[in-house]
């Protein structure tokens, strides 16, 4: 089943092989927990597939509740990492704090954060910020509804819109760089915070448009078009160079410490960030590069 695919589960409890070997941690069953975002959910998945066979004796289940579902449920000390598409919101520090859980900011790869519309779409190819904004715009609810109210010259159809729901990191990420504040956004679109239903929603209507995660956006560029931002695709280079913006951004994975000090995630993590660059190319996002892995490996080792 592609990676991808399995996002739709509540949890995942995954084995195959290992990238580099690692030691085995315990002898009895151990169990690592995590939940958050779906858009690093192939990320992660794909490195407990490595890590579990590496070590038969632990379980590393990853749930898929939206960036901010999985900070709730990591502020309460229910799961030992948490998922990202964003950082941390000062609302969610507080309940951390509240709860007494101090945690390490870990970030593993970058993302370039894409529009889409249907493979038969051949009017619209490329976007502003300004023309998303009218198009996504609280304001725009009920009222810009056609392909010719975002810009004079498209098509009078009715657009179809996909996005993520309120729990979404991406959600937060897309209405705060286009629409000027996070969560500001118009309601009367599909949303949901599984990636695979937006990608089914736009890859089935011919007038539909959405947006989510670049490597969503290349399982699946077969049925989809990624619309360029001001003139610019969405690609690995663009993002390193810069050009790519504002939609592109940094994911991450976020640790508490009590979790940290368990030899079965502390293993986990160092697994995680030794083996994330080739992982994250392989699963469709940008990597950091081999010595911005060993920064943040060190980071994470001083972390107590």
């Amino acid at each position: 089943m592609n990676t991808l695919k399995k996002v739709a589960a509540a949890s995942a409890l995954v084995g195959a092989v290992a990238l580099v070997p690692v030691m085995s941690v315990a002898q009895s069953s151990k169990i690592v927990k995590i939940d958050g975002s779906s858009t690093v959910f192939p990320i992660t998945e794909r490195v407990a597939e490595g890590f579990q066979k590496a070590n038969k004796a632990v379980k590393v289940t990853v749930g898929v509740s939206g960036t901010g579902g999985g900070f709730k449920k990591f502020c309460a000390g229910e799961t030992d990492v948490a998922n990202a598409s964003r950082p941390i919101k000062d609302s969610e520090k507080k309940l951390c704090a509240e709860k007494g859980i101090k945690y390490v900011e870990l970030a593993v790869a970058l993302d370039a954060l894409t529009v889409v519309v249907n493979k038969k779409n051949t009017a619209v190819s490329n976007l502003t910020t300004a023309e998303l904004k009218k198009m996504w715009a609280p304001e725009a609810q009920g009222k810009v509804t056609t392909w010719n109210q975002v810009r004079a010259g498209l098509p009078k159809g009715k657009m179809r819109l996909f996005g993520p729901g309120a729990d979404s990191g991406t959600f937060d990420y897309f209405t705060e760089e286009i629409n000027g504040k996070a969560g500001s956004s118009r309601k009367d679109y599909t949303a949901s915070e599984d990636d695979n239903t937006l990608v089914r929603g736009v890859e089935n209507d011919a007038n539909g448009i959405g947006y989510f995660g670049y490597a969503y956006y290349l399982a699946h560029k077969d049925k989809l078009k990624a619309v360029s931002i001001n003139g610019v695709q969405p690609s690995d280079d663009n993002v390193l160079n810069g050009k790519y913006k504002p939609l592109s951004r940094p994911l991450y994975i976020y640790v508490s410490q009590k979790a940290a000090k368990k030899a079965e995630v502390r293993s986990f993590v160092e697994y995680y960030l030794s083996n994330a660059g080739g992982i994250v190319d392989k699963v469709g996002y940008v990597p950091y590069k081999a010595a911005s892995y060993q920064q943040t490996l060190g980071k994470f080792k001083t972390f107590k």
